[in-house]
């Protein structure tokens, strides 16, 4: 009877079937090719298709790609498709012009997306475009819900052309769990339930406490403490906290702003709490309209007001309803914060639209140049502690999304805390000069002996600085990672490029490291032991080292790379070149086969048999087959052919001692008829060790077995009676171009 049910009678009765032990999988399938009629990637395992069919249904119903009407079995009228296939779902992209967002946030769907914070855990934004207020409202709804008070772990961006600076920081700060929340989060009138309750909670203190920790007390011109205002709000600000929607235009606001002008005090005194100076006459008070942030009020430090300043907010009496942009208000100025080695952006004169930039300390006054101290420096720099701070992801990734010097100064500055971050990973975002960003919002999170972060992969087009200088700038800055992985496509020429205040890292000194692997992709730059060699010596834990694209200046580059590597790091178990000519270092190829301590060799288009020998190809197999630690050996374009390949197969002879469990030998121009005569040769191999041998899987991706389909598919079958092989139905005549991008 379960394929006569409709998906809301089979979704009920799953647990009845389940005890009856009977499996709903087959009407699911069967669901999919009805309703979804696309086909999966060949090779892709689906371990539960209830989930799958009910987490792509609610995508398709949420982007309005798919008709409930158009199957029975989905117009129940007793079926809520988003509400009912909502708890399956645990990844959500959302698109363009944030449509999505708006129909989630929606009062009438506040279940569902109760149903999403316990479910959701990772959030995807893609081709975003720019959106009003009243979209950036309901994201921010969004993303307090499913992050702030959910599951959510994981962020991820993609392909933004050209970035909505407003919303860009938005989504980065509330990921971070930064908010400057209120009676701005709210559906339609009603604040966040969760929210709300901790404010309930937090009601129930002494009055007296509560009288301390009040945002506006009333308590102006004091010398102690000022309790009000919101992250980001100007030094000469009054003791309220106000500030007028004129005060913030932008995110990232140019010098004529009060946020970042702070020479220009009485103009911006004017402009913060004069009532005709807000758009349409009608004054904004901050204070007013928001509640004042509840988790840090202890902590927060006291401003002291301009002398002889004591100013009025004209209050505005708070209506039923919230300004939505005062939600925003928290992030205009997290880009003015300023960490160790970031820049602050200050006027030289009143109205000057020229800019200095000034390297900080955190908590110090500006000391970059003359007079920066009088003119503001940092009075008007405050601590990320200012705003509230909520549950944050723990992976943050950015791909192809070109971000401002601006914009990746407001990224540092919210790493600088963002403690429970575990994985960043930055892709073409125009890193550049901007890396000297980067590594001072790291300087400042190492400063906290409690941050997660772990794994860093920094990839992109150029940097200033060589890749391996920048391996030890990262690991000088933030010596706690376990996974750092660089790349860059092009070769830069360094003379005049190197960023400003950012001496050579050439001469800095490395504590002892936690990174357990280390990628590098050189955009075709040489090799220097020399250089790297501070970074070995640091890194006693190093377990998995990666080289791609990089060029051997001389013949004993890299056996001093590998004395290197003995010397200071023997937890090294797996080693890897990926694009590197190595067909005259056949000695060096031969001494890390010979290795002891090393598991997985990986030799990926390295040209290892381009130019060599029978003899060289039998020192290989006789390394290989002494070699009992060795379990993984990957070999990938390196114009194998049969012949080659079928020597291969003498790795598992009877007298061999060798443990290698996982063969690679992908586009290695392998035919039909090599590839039997390596099955056949294998096979008495095995049975001559009376069917004991270790060897599970053989990788094949790319070879020329369209050839002779009936040979290769008994090839294959006998194949697959010894181990797993993994293949695909790659064309041969693919193989000239191939063949030419290697030459």
């Amino acid at each position: 009877l379960l394929p006569l049910l409709s998906v809301f009678h089979l979704e009920r009765a799953e647990a009845a079937a389940r005890r009856a032990g009977l499996s709903t999988q087959p009407v699911w399938r069967q669901l999919w090719d009805d309703v979804m009629k696309t086909r999966l990637p060949k090779g892709k395992n689906i371990t539960c298709w209830r989930k799958k069919f009910l987490e792509t249904f609610f995508w398709n119903v949420l982007h309005g790609v798919l008709d409930v009407s158009s199957d029975w079995r989905l117009s129940d009228p007793h079926f809520s498709p988003l509400l009912h296939s909502s708890p399956h779902v645990s990844q959500l992209t959302l698109c363009n012009t944030l449509q999505d967002a708006l129909e989630l946030a929606a009062e009438h769907n506040q279940k569902v997306l109760e149903n999403l914070a316990g479910s959701l855990r990772i959030l995807k934004f893609q081709n975003l475009l720019s959106s009003d207020q009243s979209i950036r409202h309901s994201l921010a709804l969004l993303l307090h819900r499913l992050i702030h008070h959910g599951s959510v772990s994981q962020v991820s961006m993609y392909s933004w052309p050209v970035p909505d600076t407003v919303l860009l920081v938005l989504i980065l700060s509330m990921s971070a769990g930064l908010c400057r929340l209120g009676n701005a989060i709210t559906y339609r009138s009603s604040p966040c339930g969760l929210c709300r309750e901790e404010e309930k909670a937090q009601s129930k203190e002494a009055p007296h406490e509560q009288a301390e920790r009040g945002c506006c007390d009333g308590r102006e011109g004091s010398d102690g403490e000022n309790q009000g205002g919101f992250l980001g709000a100007p030094a000469e600000a009054d003791a309220n906290g106000c500030q007028a929607d004129a005060g913030r235009n932008s995110v990232l606001s140019g010098p004529t702003s009060p946020l970042q002008n702070p020479a220009s005090k009485e103009a911006s005194s004017k402009v913060l709490c004069d009532p005709t100076s807000v758009q349409g006459g009608s004054p904004h008070c901050i204070s007013d309209q928001l509640s004042c942030p509840r988790v840090l009020r202890k902590t927060r430090r006291r401003l002291k007001p301009a002398v002889g300043k004591k100013r009025r907010c004209l209050r505005q009496s708070r209506g039923p309803h919230a300004d939505p942009e005062d939600l925003y208000d928290f992030v205009f100025t997290v880009a003015r914060e300023d960490h160790s080695g970031l820049f602050n952006k200050n006027s030289t004169t009143e109205g000057e639209n020229a800019e200095s930039w000034t390297s900080l300390s955190p908590g110090f006054p500006c000391t970059g140049h003359a007079g920066c101290k009088k003119r503001g420096g940092s009075a008007g720099i405050f601590s990320l502690k200012a705003a509230q701070r909520f549950r944050s992801v723990s992976t943050l990734e950015l791909f192809s999304i070109p971000l401002t010097r601006e914009t990746w100064r407001t990224l540092s500055n919210i790493l600088s805390s963002w403690v429970s971050l575990e994985n960043l990973v930055l892709y073409y975002n125009g890193l550049d000069a901007n890396i000297s960003c980067i590594l001072s919002g790291l300087r400042a999170l190492s400063r906290h002996s409690d941050c997660q972060l772990r794994v860093l992969r920094l990839s992109d087009v150029s940097s200033h600085l060589p890749c391996v200088e920048l391996v030890r700038c990262i690991l000088s800055a933030f010596p706690r990672l376990h996974r750092l992985s660089v790349s860059f496509d092009l070769k830069i020429e360094l003379e005049g490029r190197r960023p400003e205040g950012n001496p050579s890292c050439s001469e800095a000194e490395i504590p002892e490291s936690c990174l357990e692997q280390l990628e590098i992709r050189f955009p075709r730059e040489p090799l220097h032991t020399a250089f790297l060699l501070p970074v070995l010596k640091a890194s006693k834990s190093l377990q998995q080292l990666s080289l791609e694209s990089v060029t051997l200046p001389g013949s004993q580059e890299l056996g001093l790379l590998l004395e290197a590597l003995r010397e200071h790091n023997p937890n090294l178990k797996k080693m890897g070149f990926y694009d590197v000519n190595l067909s005259q270092h056949q000695k060096e190829v031969l001494l890390l086969l010979q290795d002891p301590v090393l598991q997985e060799i990986t030799f990926s288009f390295c040209r290892l048999f381009e130019s060599s020998t029978a003899e060289f190809l039998s020192e290989v197999i006789n390394a290989v087959k002494r070699n009992s630690s060795l379990k993984s050996l990957r070999l990938p374009g390196n114009r194998l052919g049969n012949d080659r390949l079928v020597a291969l197969a003498d790795i598992f002879s009877e007298d061999s001692s060798s443990s290698l469990c996982r063969l690679d030998v992908s586009s290695n121009c392998i035919k039909p008829d090599g590839l039997l005569e390596f099955t056949k040769k294998l096979e008495g191999h095995i049975q001559q060790r009376g069917g004991q041998i270790q060897f599970t899987h053989l990788c094949l991706f790319q070879n020329w077995l369209d050839q002779d389909a009936e040979t290769a598919q008994e090839a294959l079958r006998r194949l697959k009676a010894v181990c797993t092989v993994v293949s695909d139905s790659w064309h041969s005549s693919q193989a000239f171009a191939d063949y030419i991008s290697v030459m």
